[in-house]
């Protein structure tokens, strides 16, 4: 499990894997040009995914979603249960397909699209490499929505309720504000904490509940139903 990081003072060391290789090829050639980012790998499927890790250190994986033989949501699988795992983004031309729901779940960090514009997605990646997942206020809502249905339409709100209930008043509180998407600062500023206090509590639920992102804590608190009681949530998650 990993927990939220200040950015990397020195480059970040990114690994691409998609089967096609002109998105591969397009990636990399767009990342590769910025300062703070070095691509360290390709990958031409998930198959490949444990090696290239174990022989490049890379910092973030950007997953694509479908491939032949390991597909990305596998290889996210596998890779988030190793221990100081890269964060994983997930490549997809959807906005909010169920499989990006089951990567999320999975541990990684967040999306992006393909058709999505350079300048986002090398922001993409810094974000997820400073510990901060990437999802827009209106994917999260649908993402959530597709969580609470569940794949038998019912909401696993007992056991969310009785997770939320084992925290601390003041986890609890911060807890509902990640579900709300807030910011660690607006966090703190709300609470009247400092950042620092924000993060070490941010860190103790994810490991209490072996999560290992803020978007999984986003969930949790979505299913018990306390954005139902407290408001909506429409900030971004990050």
């Amino acid at each position: 499990m990993t927990t939220p990081r200040d950015p990397v003072a020195r480059p970040v060391r990114l690994l691409i894997v998609d089967d096609d290789p002109l998105v591969r090829a397009g990636l990399t050639f767009m990342l590769g040009g910025v300062d703070d980012i070095t691509v360290v790998g390709e990958g031409a499927d998930g198959s490949e995914v444990a090696d290239l890790v174990d022989r490049h250190r890379p910092d973030v994986v950007l997953m694509d979603i479908r491939m032949p033989t390991m597909d990305g949501l596998t290889a996210t699988e596998a890779l988030r249960g190793r221990p100081d795992a890269p964060e994983v983004v997930v490549l997809t031309t959807f906005h909010a397909d169920e499989q990006v729901l089951r990567a999320i779940r999975a541990g990684a960090a967040g999306f992006v699209l393909k058709d999505t514009p350079p300048a986002q997605i090398v922001d993409s990646v810094r974000r997820v490499a400073a510990g901060d997942p990437v999802l827009s206020p209106a994917v999260t809502r649908q993402l959530m929505a597709r969580a609470a249905g569940g794949a038998d339409g019912r909401r696993p709100a007992e056991r969310a309720r009785q997770r939320i209930a084992s925290l601390a008043e003041r986890e609890r509180e911060v807890a509902v504000a990640v579900g709300r998407g807030r910011s660690n600062a607006e966090i703190a500023a709300t609470l009247y904490l400092s950042v620092a206090t924000v993060k070490a509590h941010v860190s103790r639920i994810l490991a209490r509940f072996g999560f290992n992102n803020r978007v999984q804590i986003a969930l949790l608190v979505h299913d018990a139903g306390l954005l139902d009681e407290e408001g909506d949530a429409t900030g971004d998650v990050g």
